[in-house]
Order: C-alpha cells, then sequence, then structure tokens
C-alpha cells in the first residue's frame, strides 16, 4: 500500500510539472502572434518542429536504457549505467554542436531563415543541453526525487518565460523610456532571435542547477554495457523518431508542399499558431496518460474480468470527457480565438479538425494498453510507422490544393488509420469488451449538437452563446442521467 502511495504522488507531481509548463508555455503564443508578422512566427514553428525530432534523437533511447539497465541484474551497478550513459550523451551532444555550428549558415538557409545563422547556433547549443540533461532528470525519477525533478523542470520554465518578456516587452519599453539602460545588449531588430536565446539561457542555467546529480561519483565507460544498451535502445528511437514525426511532420514538409512558396512561412505561421488552440485538448490527453498508466498496471495484477471492464469504462469516460472539451472549445472558439491576434483568424478553420485528431490520439493511447500488457510493443512501432506513412501520403495529396488545411486533414487521418488498426489487432490479441454502444450514441449526440451549433446562428450574438450553452447542458444532462450518475457528491 506504502508503494501505491509513493507511485501516486509522484505521479502527481511529474503530472502536475508537465501540464503547468505545457500551460505556460502556451501562455507565450498570444504575445508572439501579437509582436510577430506570421512569416516569422512561421520560422519559430518551423525551428520548433526541427528541434522536437532532433531532441528524440540525440537521446536516442538512452533515457529509457538508463532504468532498463540500471535495474538488470547483470549491472549491479547503477551508477557505471549512469556514467557510461552520461559520457555518450555528452560525447555526441558536443559532436552536434560542432557539426551544427560549423555549417550554421547552410542549415539556416536551408530552414528557410537566410541570414539568421545566430538561430541555428543557439537552438543546437540549446537542444544538445537539453538531450545531455534529459539523463539527470531521468535520474532524479530513478532516485524518487520527485519533487526536486519538479522543482527544476518547472524553474527552467518559469526563467524562459521571464526571459521572453523581458526581451520582447520590457527592453523595447526601456529603449522609448530609458534608452541608455538597454541599448548596450538589446538590438530590437534581432527579433525572434530573442525567443531562441530564452530558451538557450534557461537551458544553460537548467545544467548547472544539475551539477549535484552530476558530479560525487566516479565516471567509468563500460564499453561492453554501452553496446548492449544502444542494442536495446535503438528500437525506442525508431518509435519515438516515428512518434515525434507524426506531429511535426507537417510542419516540417509544409513550405515544399506550398501552393505558394512566397507565402509559406506565413501561412506555416498561421496554422502554428492555431493549432496551439487544441491544446487544451493536448493537457486533458497529457493529465490522463500519467494517471492512465499506473492504473493499467495495477489493474493487471487483479484476477478475473473486473479489469477488463475497468479497462472499458476509462475509455468510454475518456471518450465522454474528450467530446465534452471539444464542444465547449468550439461553441466559445469566437472568445477562445483571442488567445492570438487577429491577423491569424483566418487559420480557425483547422482548430475542429485538430481538435477532432488529438481526442483520436488520445483514444489510440487508450487502445494501446493490450501491447503494453503483453509485451508486444513492438506492435507501437508498427502502428506509428503505418500513422506517419499515412501522414506523409496525406500532406503530398492535399497541401498543394488545401494549403495548410492539408496538414490537418494529415493529421486527422493518421490518427483515425493507427486508432482502427490497434483497435483491430487489440481485438483479436487482447479483447477487451469497450462498449462500442455508448460510444457511438455519445460521439453522435456531440456531432449534432456542434451542428445545431452550426445552423443555428442569430444576428446577436449573445443569444448564440446562450443557445450554444444550452447545448453543452443537455450534452451534459444527457451524459449523467444515461450513465446513472449521481451529483450529489459533488454538490456537496
Amino acid at each position: 500500500m506504502a508503494g501505491v502511495k509513493s507511485l501516486v504522488k509522484d505521479t502527481a507531481i511529474y503530472g502536475l510539472s508537465s501540464i503547468i509548463g505545457r500551460f505556460l508555455n502556451w501562455c507565450l503564443v498570444p504575445m508572439y502572434t501579437n509582436l510577430f508578422p506570421s512569416s516569422e512566427y512561421g520560422q519559430v514553428t518551423y525551428i520548433y518542429s526541427i528541434v522536437a525530432l532532433v531532441l528524440i534523437i540525440l537521446t536516442y533511447g538512452m533515457e529509457t536504457g538508463f532504468f532498463r539497465f540500471a535495474n538488470h541484474d547483470r549491472w549491479t551497478d547503477p551508477m557505471a549505467v549512469y556514467s557510461t550513459a552520461l559520457i555518450s550523451l555528452a560525447s555526441t551532444s558536443t559532436l552536434f554542436i560542432i557539426l551544427t555550428c560549423s555549417f550554421a549558415g547552410g542549415i539556416a538557409t536551408a530552414l528557410e531563415c537566410p541570414g539568421h545563422a545566430s538561430y541555428i547556433t543557439m537552438m543546437s547549443v540549446a537542444v544538445a543541453i537539453d538531450a545531455f540533461t534529459a539523463l539527470p532528470f531521468s535520474y532524479l525519477r530513478y532516485v524518487k526525487k520527485a519533487v526536486r525533478f519538479a522543482t527544476l523542470k518547472l524553474i527552467n520554465i518559469g526563467l524562459n518565460i521571464g526571459l521572453n518578456l523581458f526581451f520582447l516587452l520590457l527592453c523595447p519599453w526601456l529603449m522609448k523610456v530609458a534608452p541608455g539602460s538597454v541599448e548596450w545588449f538589446y538590438n530590437p531588430s534581432f527579433g525572434i532571435g530573442y525567443i531562441f536565446l530564452a530558451n538557450l539561457i534557461s537551458s544553460g542555467v537548467t545544467l548547472v542547477m544539475l551539477i549535484p546529480e552530476l558530479t560525487g561519483f566516479r565516471y567509468r565507460f563500460v564499453g561492453k554495457l554501452w553496446c548492449e544498451m544502444i542494442v536495446y535502445s535503438f528500437p525506442l528511437l525508431v518509435i519515438g523518431i516515428a512518434g515525434i514525426m507524426n506531429q511535426t511532420i507537417d510542419k516540417l514538409i509544409y513550405p515544399w508542399l506550398a501552393p505558394d512558396k512566397a507565402t509559406a512561412m506565413a501561412d506555416l505561421g498561421i496554422y502554428g499558431a492555431n493549432y496551439k488552440i487544441a491544446i487544451i485538448m493536448v493537457m486533458f490527453i497529457q493529465a490522463f496518460r500519467f494517471a492512465y498508466e499506473p492504473f493499467i498496471f495495477a489493474q493487471n495484477k487483479e484476477k478475473g474480468e473486473n479489469k477488463l471492464q475497468a479497462y472499458s469504462d476509462a475509455m468510454k469516460f475518456f471518450l465522454i470527457f474528450g467530446l465534452l472539451i471539444f464542444l465547449g472549445v468550439m461553441f466559445y472558439l469566437n472568445i477562445i480565438k483571442y488567445f492570438i491576434a487577429p491577423s491569424y483568424f483566418s487559420g480557425l478553420k483547422v482548430v475542429p479538425v485538430i481538435m477532432i485528431a488529438e481526442l483520436l490520439f488520445g483514444i489510440f493511447f487508450n487502445l494501446s494498453l493490450w501491447y503494453k500488457l503483453t509485451d508486444k510493443t513492438v506492435w507501437g512501432t508498427w502502428f506509428s510507422l503505418l500513422g506517419l506513412a499515412v501522414t506523409i501520403l496525406i500532406n503530398i495529396l492535399l497541401v498543394p490544393r488545401f494549403n495548410y488545411m492539408g496538414c490537418a486533414l494529415a493529421a486527422l487521418g493518421c490518427y483515425l488509420v493507427m486508432t482502427v488498426a490497434s483497435y483491430l489487432v487489440g481485438r483479436a490479441k487482447y479483447p477487451i469488451p469497450y462498449d462500442l454502444r455508448s460510444m457511438l450514441l455519445y460521439t453522435v449526440v456531440a456531432a449534432a449538437l456542434y451542428g445545431i451549433s452550426l445552423i443555428a446562428v442569430t444576428p446577436w450574438e449573445v443569444v448564440d452563446y446562450a443557445i450554444r450553452t444550452i447545448l453543452l447542458v443537455l450534452y451534459i444532462t444527457f451524459i449523467i442521467r444515461r450513465e446513472k450518475i449521481n451529483i450529489l457528491p459533488f454538490r456537496r
């Protein structure tokens, strides 16, 4: 019981730090979209999409490899595993910095930001630091220092946000009222470069704060151990690359597929900003994931059919809450849209498509329990690669015709195919009695209410919001009555 309590506590701490971090970074988007034209924000979106992929490659599964071999019977010294992995990551990260900085000008031109080699230099150093520090953070989890883990993560996020506010809001104001105080280091023309500089500084400070986890032991590089870790981690690298590519490939290839190359970066900025609105669904899924994985493995220890019913109920209520979030966002999108600047409103049409795509991804995550519980994680690789192929194909077919809406439809098609494939294979490998009738009914009801909200439009916005609020209440009431949910404890 004590172990379960510890697991729940640590899960809550890790989850809280991650969700708060996503939310705070999300809050920077209104500032970016109001300060920078869509073409410049498109460059930010593009570079960070590449950074997400590079980070996966530079860590090459060593985090999970460390956990596996630190608890391995053959390697009884966890610090030998830790130091071997640290030396490996330090070497590859240093090599990456040397190579990217040596060719920063050419890389900047290839990434649609010619003349800005400093962007590449800053982000290459920042992502290399982040890849290296991923292992000390894993070590903190290994020694169960959840509070220190969360504290350092939140300091990193807080510093990054603070530096963004300093460089992008305070310094321009000081240039007007007291230029002598900042003109010795601040250059207004550097623009979005300050976003990358803030990231670099916060990553560097985090590295310094992790010095206690990088000292106090003898560094050893065990060649045989390293080879085994690489062999173990390589499939995880493949899964990681396929997974992140499913999320970022649309932004990476858009400049080459866009129907109008002259406005490609501006269009990508609009798409990226509106994609951020769907982060509400992403945060819900993230919170669910932190709670769900401990739940399914704990339930798997139970005997009998009750655990299968628990999995079925979890899926049903995930869908119920996911549809509620979808309706809430779409019903009040005319208010939520001011999260971004009005010049980006032309991309609002992608929001419902991205919201549904993210909901499907959450359903796919629910379905993934069958191959996790049966130790057949190779299926996760196949599903991810299948999704990647679908994403690339649909982008190639639709982006030249429908602009960035093709990217949104590709994300929807990717997660739909992955979800259907996982369900069909899982039904044969590890059948779970999902309540498909109820799930289909709730989906149809939500779709009908959303359709009514699109039709029932009046000349008065207040009336429209009143109608949509009534529709939302109808959905909640329908769920409560059909599921026979007792709301009295919540009222108390």
